[in-house]
Order: structure tokens, then sequence, then C-alpha cells
């Protein structure tokens, strides 16, 4: 029998599995591909051809695109349904106009994806409801107050009646609106004082945490979040799905040529790939990595204190460079740095088939039985 909620909660039925799914655009269909080669790992395992990903993990959470995918996952949607659903949603909301540029109007309207997100989901489903079946954490920011929000489901969270209450369709909807693509999402919320005050959320990627492997192991470990699980390499399982990194870069002449609102959004860019390269260093250092790669030049690949680290937990990092030599080299894919600035864009569907591929030729490599070790096994 799958587990119910509370015992996906309950910090004292044995070790605890924590999903992670990054933002990324259309480039989530990439990660999917990982999703997929998970979900056949864990069926082959348990001999269950019906086995769900919100069967193992306890703790399923995700930022922008991410929180898409982990919403479907945490409610019992298989990966391949997910697969079908993300192509829809899509090619029916990257449909841009000449006039909405992205500048002083939106780039592309919302409405496609809420009506996607409530006929899937549930348009009346609360992020507390029991539709959901898992852990859920839906990563967001408050814009108007410039505070990260991790929305989720925990019944013992400070803030559990509040959040649980709001609905889920909303709250992804949320995640998912990056600044110049989409307009805010206004969600009423309780003030402090016990009024209701209406609150401007924009994509959890403008925060730190657009991977939310390390806000969802704060989460999970920080005793204010309600959780309190125990922490330790048999304790906490931690999987992370990227969906692809990509970085321009530039000569000395072109950024001090550049218009000054575009060296801005490079900035933005620039600071968001610090963020993701802090936390990931910040994940091998904490956690028995069993993914090392290389951080930066001075610290490498970090193998060293992983193993004197706290440890934490077990952790697993899946995700491809959009670079000619690494996927030449890994998956013997050849492509021009031209043609990767194109695939690299997160807005445009004509390259899901092409990320898909990419996304499933580097599962095969990297997705191993192993990065699931007995001691979380479901019983």
């Amino acid at each position: 029998m799958p587990k119910t909620k509370q015992q996906h909660f309950d910090r004292d039925s044995g070790p605890k599995r924590i999903l992670a799914l990054d933002g990324g655009g259309i480039r989530g269909i990439l990660t999917l591909e990982y999703l997929a080669a998970v979900e056949a790992t864990l069926r082959e395992r348990y001999r269950k051809d019906d086995l769900l990903l919100c069967d193992y993990f306890d703790l399923i959470g995700g930022t922008s695109t991410g929180s898409i995918i982990a919403a479907g996952l945490a409610c019992g949607m298989t990966v391949d349904a997910l697969k079908k659903l993300y192509r829809g949603i899509g090619t029916d909301i990257f449909q841009g106009s000449f006039w909405r540029r992205g500048l002083l109007a939106p780039k592309f309207k919302a409405d496609a994806l809420q009506r996607a997100l409530d006929a899937q989901l549930g348009a009346d489903t609360a992020l507390g409801g029991d539709r959901i079946r898992t852990g859920l954490m839906i990563m967001t920011k408050r814009l108007d107050t410039g505070s990260p929000w991790p929305l989720h489901n925990h019944p013992e969270a400070p803030y559990a009646k509040q959040d649980g209450a709001l609905r889920l369709t909303e709250v992804v909807r949320a995640s998912t609106a990056a600044p110049t693509y989409f307009e805010p999402q206004k969600i009423t919320i309780s003030a402090r004082n016990g009024s209701t005050v209406s609150g401007a959320f924009v994509d959890g990627g403008v925060s730190p945490f657009n991977d939310p492997a390390l806000q969802l192991l704060m989460l999970a470990a920080l005793h204010g979040h309600g959780f309190r699980w125990h922490t330790g390499t048999d304790k906490l399982l931690l999987i992370s799905a990227g969906t692809g990194v990509f970085k321009s870069t530039f000569s000395t002449d072109e950024i001090v040529h550049m218009p000054a609102a575009e060296q801005g959004l490079r900035s933005l860019q620039s600071l968001m790939d610090d963020c993701g390269r802090h936390n990931h260093g910040m994940l091998q250092w904490l956690t028995n990595c069993l993914t090392p790669r290389m951080i930066d030049r001075a610290v490498e690949d970090m193998v060293a204190d992983s193993h004197g680290g706290p440890q934490l937990a077990t952790y697993a990092r899946y995700n491809v460079l959009l670079e000619t030599d690494w996927l030449k080299k890994t998956i013997a894919i050849d492509r021009t740095p031209d043609a990767l600035v194109k695939i690299a864009a997160m807005d445009n569907p004509n390259n899901m088939d092409e990320l898909a591929e990419i996304g499933r030729l580097a599962a095969i490599r990297q997705v191993k039985p192993d990065h699931f070790p007995p001691a979380f096994d479901i019983k």
C-alpha cells in the first residue's frame, strides 16, 4: 500500500527522500527525461509497473517550471502524463506578440498556463488539500517585500493554516511568473495584524533558489519549518534534477559598450549563476555527494570536503552542460556554439524535441541505481 501523506511527513517513520526540480522555462522537458529514468529505475527495483514518484519521495519541490512538474508528481501523475501535459502547455503558452517584447509589457500571457493547471490539478485544489499525496514545496518570491517564500504543505509549519488554504494552481502560477515573461501573480494572504493583504509574487528563480535543493534541505532539517526530519547519510536522500546549464560569454569591449539596460540583465543572470554555483558547493560540502562536479578552480570537485563535512544527507545531482565540448564528449551530440544559443532559449517550444533527446541520453549516463541506496528502500 502506498504511504499516506501523514506517513510521508512522520519524522520517526524511517528515512526520508527529497526530490528537487530546477527552474528553466521550456527546458523543463529535459528534467522530465531524468525523472523518467528515475521512475523506471524505481519501478524495476520494486517490480511495480505502477509505482509513482510520489510513493517514493516524501517531499517534492520545484521552482518555476520545476514547480509545475513537482505539483503534478505530488498529485500522483506519472512522468509520461507530465510529458504530455508539458508539451501542450509549452506550445500554448509561449506564443508571443510583436508588440509584447518584455520591456513595457510581459512577453507572454499566462491565461493558457492557468487554464491547463486548473484542468489538470483542479482549480479548487488547496496546497494543504488531500489531492496532494506527499510533501510539496513551491518556491516563489514575494517581490513587493523582496523575500523568498518557500510555500509548502507541512501541517506543523508556523503558517500552515494560511499557506495550506492557498490554491495550488495559483501558487504554481506565481512560481512561474518570470519577470518580463509573465506578469506577477497577486495572492491574498494574512498580515501580522490579522487583516488580509495582497502580495505580488514572481518566479522563485529570482531568489537564490532557482535550484531549490538547498532550500529543500533547510526546509527538511531546520526546526522552524515544521518538518524537523532527522539528518544523516542513511536518514535523508536528496535527488536534484536540472534544466541544463548555459552561459553566455562576452569580450571586455562588448560588456563596456552594452546599453545600460542590457548590462543590468546580464548582471542579473550572472548573479543567478553565482547563486546556483554557491548552492551546489554548499550541498557538496554538507552531504555525502554521489555525483561530485567541478565548482571552480579553487575548490575543484570538493570530494575531500564532502567526505569530511557534516554529512547531513546523501545527495545526487543530474544536469547537462549546454556546451559544445561537454555534449560531444559526454553524449556524442555535436552542436556549434551558435546552435546551442538557440537550443538554450527558455521560451521556444520548437526546441522541446532536441532538449528531450539531450536529457534522455544524459539520463542514461547519469542516473544510477546506486544513487538510491538500500537504506532508503520503501517498505
